[in-house]
């Protein structure tokens, strides 16, 4: 059986430019030059957020979870810290400022200029 991956998924902003920037600014990363109509940020493990500008109608939040080297949580939430965007120790952002230590990592959540949600974490959760 060949295994399956994700190799893209679209994310819808109100000004691409602005979100893609944006996450890639507190991961690490850089944006890509234009696909298209997306402008593409690589995650390097094979997967692309494909920003495409979405004017017509409001955009849905989503959820989108980045699991991120150890070494580098506390220099993404230094980034949060400097883009003076609050972070949260939960999905719901009950606890503003704190991290969790979920599954034996650390995480945190918060929101991108098109209030997605987006989680940051050094473990992935553990499945049953």
């Amino acid at each position: 059986m060949t295994a399956v991956q994700l190799n893209h998924t679209a994310v819808y902003a109100s000004d691409r430019h602005l979100s893609a920037e944006f996450i890639a600014t507190v991961l690490g990363l850089k944006v890509s030059a234009p696909f298209g109509p997306f402008l593409p940020v690589d995650l390097g493990n094979g997967v692309t957020l494909d920003y495409y500008e979405k004017r017509d109608e409001p955009i849905q939040s989503q959820h989108y979870a980045f699991l991120v080297p150890e070494d580098q949580f506390d220099v993404m939430i230094a980034r949060l810290k400097a883009l003076d965007i609050t972070y949260y120790a939960d999905p719901g952002h009950t606890e503003p400022g704190r991290t969790n230590s979920l599954f034996g990592g650390r995480g945190a959540y918060f929101k991108d200029p098109d209030a997605h949600n987006m989680e940051i974490m050094t473990r992935p959760y553990a499945r049953g």
